[in-house]
C-alpha cells in the first residue's frame, strides 16, 4: 500500500462529512528514543491507516507526539496498536474534552529532528531528568502556595483565549523561544515553586527538564496539560481552576473548558474567543473574530482581503502564487497580526 495520501483534500473532507459513526478526537506523547524512526512511522502509518484514523503525527529520535481522530468502533484496536511497541505500552491518551469529531479528515505522518522544535543544542541537556507530575488535585492544592508561580508555555495566541488563574505568560510566537525567556523571567525565583504547564503535556515536561538543567530547584508540571486536568477535574469534582478556551492544533481550533469568555475581537473588542483563519487564501491570518465581524468581512481580516474574495478567480490566483506559504499560512506571530489589524481599525 502507498505510505501516503493519495486522494484530493476537498474529496476527504466530503467522505469526512458523509461519515454516519462517531470519531474520538485524542493526542498523546512519549520521550522515547527511536533507532529507526522512518522505518517506525512507515510501520505505524500502515497500522493506523488500516484502522481509518486521520491526524498529524511527528516521529523523531527522541519520541512521538500525535493528535488524531479514530472512529469510536476501533479506538480499542488502535490503543493494541500503540501498547504492542514497548516504549508506548500503557502510554496516557488524552480524550478531547469538546469534541465534534470533526478535528482530522486525513492521516498524516511525518519525521523530524525533534518532536517539539526547542532550539537546544547544549549536548549535556537531559530530557529524563524532568520536573515532578501533577495531577489535578495536586495542580489545585499546589497552586493555593503563595510561594508557588504558574507558568504557562503556549503560545500567546493560546494563553489569550484561556488559561490557569494567575499563570504568568511567557509572550512569544513559539516554543525554542519561549525556554530561554521563561529562564530569565524568573531567574531571580530559583526556589519557589515552578508550576509548568501546557495543552497536553509535552511542553511543559520538556520546559520543566531545561528549568532544572538551568539550576531551578522546585519544578513541577501538569500531567497530561490541560486536557487530562480538565477531564480529572470534572471526574473528581474538583474546582476547575482554568479559565476559558483551550486552543488545539486542528480544525476546531479550541475546545470549550469554561463560560467565561476572556479574550475580545480583533476587529471590534467585543468579548468573543472564535479563531479563525481569513478566508482570504492568500493571507490566511489566524485571529480572533466574533459572529458579528464575521458577517461584516464575510470571514476576512480586513476589507483589503474581503475585497480579495470578490476579485476573479484568475486575480486570486495570482495573489496566491506571488505569496510565501511557508511563512504566511496559519500565521499566528504577534509581529504579523498587529499591523494588519491596527491598521484597519485606524
Amino acid at each position: 500500500m502507498a505510505l501516503h495520501n493519495r486522494v484530493s483534500a476537498a474529496e476527504l473532507k466530503v467522505r469526512l462529512a458523509a461519515e454516519t459513526f462517531r470519531r474520538t478526537t485524542i493526542s498523546f506523547y512519549q520521550y522515547a528514543k527511536i533507532e529507526d524512526p522512518t522505518a517506525f512511522r512507515n510501520e505505524l502509518y500502515e497500522r493506523l491507516f488500516t484502522l481509518g484514523v486521520f491526524g498529524r503525527i511527528y516521529v523523531a529520535h527522541e519520541g512521538i507526539n500525535a493528535q488524531i481522530s479514530v472512529p469510536e468502533y476501533n479506538v480499542d484496536a488502535f490503543r493494541d496498536v500503540l501498547y504492542s511497541y514497548s516504549f508506548l505500552n500503557g502510554i496516557r491518551l488524552n480524550i478531547a474534552v469538546d469534541d465534534d469529531g470533526k478535528s482530522f479528515w486525513v492521516l498524516k505522518i511525518k519525521v523530524r529532528e525533534k518532536i517539539v522544535a526547542d532550539g537546544i543544542e547544549d549536548p549535556t541537556f537531559d530530557i529524563t531528568n524532568r520536573g515532578k507530575y501533577l495531577d489535578a488535585k495536586g495542580f489545585n492544592e499546589l497552586t493555593e502556595d503563595p510561594d508557588t508561580i504558574v507558568v504557562d508555555m503556549r503560545n500567546h495566541y493560546e494563553y489569550e483565549v484561556g488559561h490557569f488563574q494567575n499563570a504568568i505568560e511567557v509572550p512569544s510566537d513559539t516554543f525554542r523561544e519561549q525556554l530561554p525567556m521563561a529562564v530569565d523571567m524568573l531567574k531571580d525565583q530559583k526556589d519557589k515553586n515552578i508550576v509548568m504547564y501546557c495543552t497536553g503535556g509535552i511542553r511543559c515536561e520538556k520546559a520543566s527538564a531545561y528549568m532544572l538543567h538551568n539550576g531551578f530547584k522546585n519544578v513541577f508540571h501538569l500531567e497530561g496539560g490541560i486536557i487530562e486536568y480538565t477531564n480529572k477535574a470534572k471526574e473528581q469534582g474538583l474546582p476547575l481552576k482554568f479559565k476559558g478556551k483551550n486552543f488545539v492544533f486542528d480544525d476546531r481550533l479550541g475546545e470549550r473548558i469554561t463560560d467565561e469568555v476572556i479574550s475580545k475581537c480583533h476587529q471590534c473588542g467585543k468579548p468573543s474567543d472564535t479563531h479563525t483563519n481569513c478566508a482570504n487564501d492568500a493571507c490566511h491570518l489566524l485571529f480572533i473574530q466574533c459572529e458579528e465581524c464575521a458577517a461584516a468581512y464575510e470571514g476576512t481580516c480586513s476589507t483589503d482581503c474581503k475585497s480579495v474574495l470578490h476579485m476573479p478567480e484568475e486575480e486570486r490566483d495570482e495573489l496566491r502564487r506571488g505569496v510565501d506559504k511557508g511563512q504566511m499560512i496559519f500565521n499566528k506571530s504577534k509581529q504579523r497580526l498587529r499591523p494588519r489589524l491596527e491598521r484597519e481599525n485606524d
